[in-house]
């Protein structure tokens, strides 16, 4: 992914308090809020006092959390060092077990939210702060109850052995990727990061030769700056695809238990439709960028660089082929379909329990396992329940998001209604060539426009007019000549 960030001036940002009515809005009209009932922070508060320990302490393993500068509720923490010609991973995963009694209030609780919501700075959490930012988050000089996992990894990258178990843990430091990124380019990173690279890329390598897919689009978000908020085009770092590959690989470790063990829950995404790779193939002849036949599609989005206008379009013209994600809980019988095929492997989600409720219960399911014990009866309970509510929860989500950067764009080019925009097209309507998608470099806007003269031209650079906005509703309607 490009290391590029495109910002707004330092005009064009928005009071926060301007903006907080209407996110107020949006929580309102999907029902959500970040207040949890009384008896759950009571509940919350009781069980942070009084947490169930693990007796296993493995405080000894330098620990580090590598996340976003302004993020409390810590998931994963991470060591690495070299085992004879390959590698050993800790990967150690906050505990909710050590909070969180089934049917207890939380427990409710967290079922009916299914994740955290992120918006800005208005976030929804799945659990209290008491737990989620503060007892059960992994937070530097502070001992935690873990769910440890231990992986080891031969000098090709390929994970070869798998455990997972409670542990007390301690990490020695929170760090943010922007710094770690700059101590590994100046060489001043400490050696578990040098290794985190090696590990990361060779984990890489092997995503490519499996024939996964990793899409490169830059994130569009939302930048706080005291009390001011702007729009930005933010790429990824370096740090953040190989701390990600660790993930990865974690989550295929458990579904690899799960799976032969005849018992799990999986995070699946279906084969690519051949019909719409090959639609993709007369999209990319439309701009103009070669795709020869010899080439899979996981092979030809690694070749694109979304810096370049008509490969841009490109990209967000092959999220076509990841859309239908979900997840699929299983007792006995494999699902039909256990695949994610953008991993090109079997998956389950396992690290991020704090912010997703799956995860609570995936991993369950892997120490109970390695531990060659029964898979406990409310986990069983819930493997039809938990893939459902995950759908429905997803879907708010994503519409929680899209509604507050909706309202910050809104907000940002209201006072500039009347003004044009160069803009690039990197979709059209099915149905109608004279409508489509743009993304704006400055301001970072991703809308929708409607052409007033003919069919918009995919791939390429045009001028459009900024014609209203209404911030009560959130919409932006551009046109183009």
């Amino acid at each position: 992914m490009p290391s590029r960030v495109v910002r707004v001036r330092s005009d064009e940002g928005v009071a926060a308090e301007s903006l907080r009515t209407g996110i107020a809005k949006i929580q309102q009209e999907l029902n959500v809020t970040a207040d949890f009932p009384p008896e759950v922070e009571e509940a919350a508060a009781a069980a942070a006092a009084n947490p169930r320990l693990p007796e296993l302490d493995r405080t000894d393993i330098p620990f580090v959390t590598i996340d976003p500068e302004s993020a409390m509720d810590l998931d994963q923490a991470l060591h690495i060092e070299r085992n004879g010609d390959g590698y050993r991973v800790f990967y150690a995963i906050a505990d909710l077990a050590a909070f969180i009694t089934p049917g207890d209030p939380i427990d409710i609780e967290a079922n009916r939210r299914g994740e955290t919501l992120y918006g800005a700075d208005s976030k929804i959490p799945l659990h209290p702060k008491a737990i989620s930012e503060d007892a059960g988050s992994l937070l530097p000089d502070q001992v935690r109850p873990s769910l440890l996992w231990t992986i080891e990894v031969d000098r090709t990258g390929e994970g070869t052995e798998v455990d997972v178990k409670r542990a007390l843990v301690k990490s020695r430091a929170k760090l943010n990727y922007a710094d770690v990124q700059e101590s590994i380019d100046n060489g001043s990173a400490d050696e578990v990061f040098t290794l985190l690279r090696e590990v990361g890329e060779l984990r890489m390598e092997r995503e490519a030769a499996r024939g996964g897919v990793s899409l490169p689009l830059p994130e569009q978000e939302i930048d706080i700056k005291g009390e001011t908020w702007h729009l930005a085009f933010r790429a990824q770092h370096p740090v953040e695809q190989w701390n990600a590959q660790i993930s990865l690989l974690t989550g295929m470790a458990a579904a690899s238990l799960m799976v032969y063990a005849r018992v799990g829950l999986l995070r699946t995404l279906p084969p690519a439709d051949p019909r719409a790779v090959k639609r993709l193939h007369r999209t990319a002849k439309a701009l103009g960028i070669e795709w020869p036949a010899e080439q899979d599609y996981p092979q030809f989005i690694r070749s694109l660089d979304p810096t370049r206008p008509n490969h841009a379009a490109m990209v967000v013209a092959c999220t076509s082929l990841l859309r239908g994600s979900g997840y699929v809980g299983f007792n006995g019988e494999l699902p039909e379909q256990p695949m994610h095929s953008a991993i090109a492997a079997e998956y389950a989600h396992v690290t991020a329990p704090l912010r997703r409720l799956v995860d609570r219960y995936a991993g369950e399911i892997c120490v109970a396992l390695c531990a060659d014990e029964e898979v406990p009866d409310w986990v069983i309970a819930k493997l039809t329940d938990v893939p459902e509510t995950m759908r429905d929860t997803g879907r708010r989500a994503n519409q929680y998001e899209n509604a507050v950067l909706n309202l910050v764009e809104a907000a940002v080019l209201q006072p500039r209604v009347g003004e044009d925009f160069e803009a690039v097209v990197v979709d059209i309507d099915d149905k109608d060539d004279h409508k489509g998608d743009i993304t704006v470099q400055d301001p970072a806007i991703e809308s929708s426009v409607t052409s007033t003269s003919g069919p918009l031209p995919l791939g390429e650079q045009v001028t459009v007019t900024l014609e209203s906005v209404d911030l009560d509703t959130r919409a932006i309607r551009f046109t183009a000549t």
